[in-house]
């Protein structure tokens, strides 16, 4: 269907699970099998479900996929929050990941209305 790797959104999402390992790197150890191992999964799954929505044989279900990466978007905006709120990183430290996040949205969300 599509080249994945020529779409900016996976380049982007790429580019997230990237500050996203460095980002965890600095949370407490306790957490390794906690938030750390969940908000890694969670950025993961971002590009990669938008890689599976490219391959696939239909812009009805890359849209559907599209739906499913967009759902791990909030979530791990939702994982970000939770360390400021858990204390155990500073605002500054999630912000342009949290920019990331919301770029992201917007680019799904206009991909997801070109493939309509």
């Amino acid at each position: 269907m599509n080249n994945y790797k020529e779409l900016n959104i996976w380049k982007k999402g790429m580019q997230l699970v990237e500050e996203i390992y460095f980002l965890t790197k600095k949370l407490p150890d306790d957490e390794k099998f906690g938030l750390i191992s969940q908000i890694k999964r969670c950025s993961v799954s971002i590009p990669s479900n938008i890689a599976e929505g490219a391959g696939r044989n239909s812009n009805k279900e890359f849209t559907r996929i599209l739906s499913i990466a967009n759902g791990s978007t909030t979530e791990l905006e939702t994982q970000l929050i939770l360390i400021v709120n858990l204390k155990f990183a500073p605002e500054s430290d999630i912000n342009n990941a949290l920019a990331s996040c919301n770029d992201i949205k917007n680019m799904n969300y206009a991909l997801q209305k070109s493939l309509k």
